[in-house]
C-alpha cells in the first residue's frame, strides 16, 4: 500500500495518537465501493505502527464483516482488530456479568437483516418465529428498506406483552441502502421501548464496545485514541462519552446535510467533534 501522494488532513490529525478507531459503513466504504481514501489512510496508519481497530455496529461478528469488506477490496492487514456489536452483545451475554438473564435453551425472536441468527446460536438458545411465545428478542438488524416500521411494531407487540426483553445489538438508527436511508435496527428497538418494553442497548454510543476494543488493542488510554465516524449521534457521542477524540466525515448519513443542519445537530447532541473533513482523501 503507498502512501498519499500529500499529508491528508486526516492523516495530519490522526498521526498524534496511539490507536485510531474506524466506523466502516460511510466511512471505509456504502456496503459496495471503497470510499476515496480510505485505503490510502489505512495504509498509512499501518506503516506508521499505529494500531487500528474498525469498530461497527453490526449484529453479525467482525471476522462476517471482515470477510465482507475483504470482498470490496479492504484487505485485513489493513487494520488489527474488526468489533462488532454483535461480538460485545456475545461476550457480554455469555459471561458472568450479563445485563440480563440468559437461560440456555429460551426461545428467542430474531430481527436481523439477512436471517441471521449467530447470536442465538452462540448462546444455546431457542429460535421461534413466534413473538408470542418468545423469551427473550434480539435485534442485530433491518430490512426496513422492504418491511415498514409499523409492520415491525405489529409484529413486535405480543413479545412486549409477553415481557420479553430485547437486546438491541445495533444501535444505528440509520441505514444506508440502495435507496438511500432507511431506518435501522436502533429505530426498529426505539419502537420496542416506546411500547414499554426492555431494551438493553449494546453498540455505539454505549461505553463497552470502546472499552472491548481498547482491550483488544492493548489497553490504550482513551484519551490517546481517535475516533473516525460519520453519525454525530453514535459516533461523535460514544466517542466523547469514553473519552477520545473525534473526527467527522461529511460522507455516509450525513452526507446531505447543509451547514445549518449539521450545526444543529451538534446542538440536538451537546457535542463537538474534534475535526470535521468532507471525506478521507482530503
Amino acid at each position: 500500500m503507498t502512501e498519499p501522494p500529500h499529508k491528508t488532513r486526516f492523516l495530519a490529525f490522526a498521526e498524534a495518537f496511539d490507536a485510531v478507531f474506524f466506523d466502516q459503513y460511510g466511512v471505509l466504504h456504502d456496503g459496495r465501493r471503497v470510499y476515496a481514501g480510505a485505503l490510502e489512510a489505512l495504509g498509512a496508519l499501518k506503516t506508521r505502527g499505529v494500531p487500528v481497530a474498525v469498530l461497527s455496529n453490526s449484529g453479525k461478528s467482525g471476522e462476517a464483516n471482515a470477510r465482507r469488506m475483504e470482498s470490496i477490496g479492504v484487505a485485513r492487514d489493513l487494520y488489527d482488530r474488526f468489533v462488532t456489536s454483535g461480538d460485545v452483545a456475545l461476550s457480554l451475554l455469555g459471561g458472568e456479568a450479563s445485563p440480563i438473564a440468559v437461560t440456555p435453551g429460551a426461545r428467542c425472536l430474531v430481527i436481523s437483516s439477512s436471517g441471521d441468527g449467530t447470536l442465538a446460536d452462540e448462546l444455546g438458545l431457542q429460535k421461534t418465529d413466534d413473538p408470542a411465545e418468545a423469551d427473550l428478542v434480539v435485534i442485530g438488524g433491518s430490512q426496513a428498506d422492504r418491511i415498514p416500521l409499523d409492520a415491525y411494531a405489529r409484529r413486535l407487540r405480543p413479545a412486549v406483552e409477553r415481557g420479553a426483553p430485547c437486546i438491541c445489538a445495533n444501535p444505528d438508527k440509520w441505514m444506508l441502502t440502495d435507496h438511500g436511508l432507511r431506518a435501522g435496527a436502533g429505530a426498529i428497538a426505539a419502537q420496542y421501548e416506546q411500547m414499554g418494553g426492555s431494551v438493553t442497548w449494546i453498540g455505539k454510543p454505549y461505553r463497552v464496545i470502546y472499552e472491548y476494543a481498547a482491550r483488544l488493542l492493548g489497553c490504550v488510554a482513551p484519551s490517546r485514541i481517535l475516533c473516525v465516524g460519520d453519525s454525530v449521534e453514535h459516533d461523535v457521542v460514544g466517542a466523547r462519552r469514553f473519552g477520545a477524540a473525534v473526527a467527522l466525515l461529511r460522507t455516509g448519513i450525513i452526507e446531505g446535510l447543509d451547514e445549518a443542519s449539521l450545526a444543529a445537530t451538534f446542538v440536538e447532541h451537546a457535542v463537538v467533534p474534534d475535526l470535521v473533513l468532507r471525506g478521507l482523501e482530503v
